[in-house]
């Protein structure tokens, strides 16, 4: 695309970023405001970053482990007549589901790249892959991550993380179901993704492997998933970084002493809004504190970003078990779902459906939170 050097969408953009932190900047001082940002993603890279790259590391060598070893496939046998029920999908798309959940959204398009596996599809039924892959995107990293998280007196969130995990999968149906209405009216019920003939590859009954003998294949697996959580990890630094940098100084709140340009520092303007949308908020996502809600919206756009921001609210006694229920969930669901369904649609040759895709979505991370809330209240009255 191009456009004129100078242009209306310019001057915008630049005062806009002027305004901004031309605003935080007379709240902290200008060099307060510098130190603070530089600070502060500097705490994000080696607390934080490093963590979650660690994790993506463990967690891509044992998926890659799965895959070679059948696991996945055992877990997708099992598992593709509950789908094809819960979900109207056919059973192959189970396959999704584990792939995004070992990895990442996009996951996903390496299987509808091909046509054999597209070949037990109908043709409404492939736009609603994204919004199931993404249901499940980043899985394994968020709760191997939440997992290692202790509370300020020792206490782990075991038990949010399950109950998370269960509103995610309301999240999911709900966005699937949806959308498979919306495509259904669309395409109808009949027409096959695949018109041709197709090489059909029975995912259900078969599988790949590695060539060579069973310990080959397991080094090969083990560092190739290994390799691919390195750059998982290196992807999610920029928006740990950048993202959750500003969300914080939104979020939090000067010192008693005044601003001396320390990490985490902030201005507090997202828990002023959040009290004043408290009485949309609280019943609706039981939030002890209404700025824990920056945690989910940032989600929106990056979910590595947003588990950033979980250990920190932590720490600081801002969120609990109850909320960390209903940040998982909507983490979980969500998994930065608006930096790439655009992509994915488009990709699936769908970019038209795009924006019903992205608002089904968004109801069904709000569903997921709702959901937690709802399941942990109805846990903790019934134990």
């Amino acid at each position: 695309m191009v456009k004129k050097a100078i242009s209306a969408e310019g001057l915008i953009f630049l005062a806009c970023f002027l305004a901004f932190f031309g605003v935080i900047g007379n709240m902290m001082g200008g060099t307060n405001m510098l130190n603070t940002i530089i600070n502060t993603s500097y705490a994000l890279l080696t607390d934080t970053v490093f963590y979650i790259m660690a994790v993506a590391i463990v967690a891509g060598a044992i998926s890659e482990l799965f895959m070679e070893f059948g696991v996945v496939s055992i877990a997708n046998k099992l598992l593709s007549g509950v789908v094809r029920v819960v979900y109207g999908m056919p059973g192959a798309s189970v396959v999704g589901v584990f792939t995004t959940y070992l990895s990442d959204n996009p996951a996903i398009l390496t299987l509808t790249d091909n046509e054999g596996y597209q070949a037990y599809f109908k043709k409404y039924q492939i736009p609603a892959l994204t919004n199931l892959g993404t249901a499940f995107g980043m899985g394994l990293i968020l709760t191997a991550f939440v997992a290692g998280i202790t509370g300020p007196d020792g206490q782990t969130f075991f038990l949010p993380l399950v109950i998370g995990k269960v509103g995610a999968l309301v999240g999911s149906v709900v966005s699937v179901r949806l959308m498979l209405r919306y495509t259904a009216k669309a395409f109808g019920k009949t027409e096959d993704a695949v018109t041709g003939d197709g090489t059909q590859f029975d995912i259900i009954n078969f599988r790949t492997t590695r060539e060579g003998n069973g310990f080959n294949r397991f080094m090969e697996a083990l560092l190739s998933g290994g390799h691919r959580g390195v750059k998982m990890g290196l992807a999610i630094a920029p928006g740990v970084l950048i993202i959750c940098t500003v969300i914080l100084i939104l979020t939090n709140g000067s010192p008693y002493y005044g601003f001396t340009g320390a990490a985490f520092e902030g201005v507090g303007l997202i828990p002023t809004v959040g009290e004043r949308l408290g009485f949309i908020i609280r019943p609706l996502f039981g939030f002890s504190d209404t700025s824990a809600i920056a945690v989910p919206l940032t989600a929106l756009g990056s979910a590595g970003a947003s588990m950033g921001l979980v250990p920190v609210l932590i720490s600081e006694g801002v969120i609990g078990q109850r909320d960390v229920a209903v940040i998982v969930g909507m983490i979980m669901c969500w998994s930065g779902f608006m930096s790439t369904h655009l992509a994915m649609m488009e990709n699936l040759g769908f970019p038209k459906l795009a924006g019903k895709s992205i608002l089904y979505h968004t109801i069904a991370g709000v569903s997921a939170g709702i959901s937690a809330n709802l399941i942990y209240g109805l846990v903790e009255l019934i134990f």
